[in-house]
């Protein structure tokens, strides 16, 4: 089996903190060239960023890829929805599960992988208050036993 090397360029890790992640799928990006050249350069942001299933296609859309620098009046929009490319078994597999009550996809993490980019999309369940705040007593729990260990 042969491995390709992944250079992660951007990373969501607000989505663990606000979503239960259920499953995670890996997905192609369709985009322009000067797109991709952003992307290489680490100018992306997947903070607002989701995905959606619309007429049989799904796209990436709320994600900011900043204009390139040495682009012409031709860059592209920076928060543009932009094709996910998925197999259209896959595409009508997440439509099912994205029509459960309160599930949606949200982006990952955006890396190269091979030369192309790609996203890896969690499909994922919202947290309530409490939810968070027992996630966040947990870790400073483990973080206790780690130090008391340490010592």
């Amino acid at each position: 089996m042969d491995r390709q090397i992944q250079r992660v360029i951007a990373a969501n890790r607000k989505a663990y903190h606000d979503y239960l992640i259920l499953e995670t799928i890996e997905a192609g990006l369709a985009l322009t060239g000067t797109e991709i050249k952003s992307v290489r350069a680490g100018k992306v942001s997947l903070r607002e960023g989701y995905a959606a299933v619309e007429r049989g296609e799904a796209w990436l859309k709320g994600v900011h890829i900043a204009p390139y620098e040495h682009g012409s009046y031709f860059n592209p929009d920076s928060r543009r929805p932009r094709k996910l490319l998925l197999h259209r078994v896959e595409i009508n597999r997440l439509r099912g599960k994205l029509e459960e009550r309160g599930l949606t996809l949200v982006p990952l993490r955006l890396y190269l992988k091979g030369g192309r980019a790609k996203v890896e999309l969690g499909l994922a369940r919202g947290k309530k208050t409490y939810d968070k705040r027992e996630a966040i007593a947990e870790r400073d729990a483990r973080r206790q036993i780690e130090r008391a260990m340490k010592r």
